[in-house]
C-alpha cells in the first residue's frame, strides 16, 4: 500500500486508552484513518474514560470482550505486566478476520499468540488463526512526527503488514523490521524522545545562563533539535558529516564539543538506550 494514501480501518477497538492508547486515538481520528464514532476505548477506570470519550468523541466501556467483538483492527495498548491476561480474557471473542497490532514493549508475537491459545484452551504449537502485528511507536505521533517499528507474527499476511505500516507511516514514520531488534527499537526510539526533551531542557538552561529569556532559550534549543533531525532523515548524511559542517577551525562550536566530551554525554547516551533496552526484555515477566 502507497504510504501517502489513507489506510481505513474501518470499526476499531484500543484495549487500553492510557497515554499511548490516547495518544493513537488522537492522532488516528485527526488523521482521518478511523471516524470517531467507529473506535471503542477501554480503560480500568470510568474518570479516565469520560475523559476520552470528551476528548475525542469516541464510545469507551471497561468490558474489554465486548469492545473487540466485531472491531476490524485491535489495537493492544495495556501496561505489559497486565498484557498476558488481557489476551486471555478476550480470546474468546477474536476470529480470523480481525487484526490485533500489540504495541507492548517486551511482548513478542509468539507470547501473544500463546496467551490467545491459552484463552481458548488451544495447543499452544498450533497454527494461530488470529493475525498478530507487532508495533512500536513513540509518543511524537500525536504530532505527526513518530517512529514506528513493525513485524508480523506467524498468521499475519503481507497486506496486514502493508496495511500497518501505511496506518503509522501516516503518524510519522513507520518500517518494517525483523522483531529480534524489537528491544533495541524501545530502549532507542520509543525510550528516545524523553532522552531529547532533557537534552533540549539542558541546552535551554545553558541559554537562560547566559542572558537569553527562557521561553526564547526554550524555542532555540528545541528548534535547533528539530532542525537538526530533520537534516540527518532529509539528507542521509552520516551525523557525524553533519556536525562538521556545523564545527568551523577554532570557532565556538568547537569549544562547546569539546566540553560534551569531557561530560561524557556521547557515552551517557549509548549507555541510556542499553539500559531501556534492557529494562524492555523484563516488562512481560515484571
Amino acid at each position: 500500500m502507497d504510504e501517502t494514501q489513507s489506510p481505513k480501518l474501518g470499526r476499531l477497538a484500543v484495549i487500553g486508552a492510557g497515554k499511548m492508547g490516547e495518544t493513537l486515538i488522537g492522532a488516528l481520528t485527526a488523521a482521518g484513518i478511523v471516524a470517531p464514532e467507529d473506535v471503542v476505548a477501554t480503560a480500568r477506570h470510568e474518570a479516565r474514560l469520560r475523559l476520552v470519550a470528551e476528548r475525542y468523541g469516541v464510545t469507551t466501556t471497561t468490558d474489554n470482550r465486548a469492545a473487540v467483538r466485531g472491531a476490524e483492527w485491535i489495537l493492544l495498548c495495556v501496561k505489559p505486566q497486565v498484557a498476558p491476561a488481557v489476551l486471555v480474557q478476550i480470546a474468546p471473542e477474536l476470529t480470523a478476520d480481525q487484526v490485533l497490532v500489540s504495541i507492548i514493549a517486551g511482548l513478542t508475537t509468539t507470547q501473544t499468540e500463546q496467551a490467545l491459545a491459552r484463552g481458548i484452551e488451544a495447543d499452544l504449537t498450533a497454527q494461530p488463526t488470529v493475525p498478530v502485528v507487532r508495533a512500536m511507536p513513540n509518543t511524537p505521533a500525536r504530532i505527526g512526527h513518530g517512529m514506528t517499528a513493525i513485524c508480523g507474527g506467524r498468521a499475519a499476511r503481507a497486506e496486514h503488514l502493508a496495511t500497518a505500516e501505511a496506518l503509522f507511516a501516516r503518524l510519522g514514520r513507520a518500517t518494517v523490521l525483523d522483531e529480534k531488534y524489537f528491544d533495541a527499537v524501545t530502549g532507542l526510539s520509543a525510550s528516545g524522545p524523553a532522552f531529547i526533551y532533557m537534552v533540549i531542557e539542558a541546552l535551554a538552561e545553558g541559554g537562560v545562563k547566559v542572558g537569553l529569556p527562557r521561553k526564547v532559550a526554550t524555542e532555540l534549543a528545541a528548534q535547533a533539535c528539530l532542525g537538526a533531525g530533520h537534516m540527518v532523515v532529509e539528507t542521509g548524511d552520516h551525523p557525524a558529516l553533519l556536525k562538521d559542517e556545523v564545527t568551523t577551525p577554532a570557532g565556538c562550536t568547537m569549544d562547546g564539543i569539546l566540553e560534551l566530551e569531557e561530560g561524557g554525554l556521547r557515552v551517557t547516551l549509548i549507555k541510556a538506550v542499553v539500559e531501556a533496552r534492557r529494562r524492555a526484555e523484563e516488562l512481560v515477566d515484571g
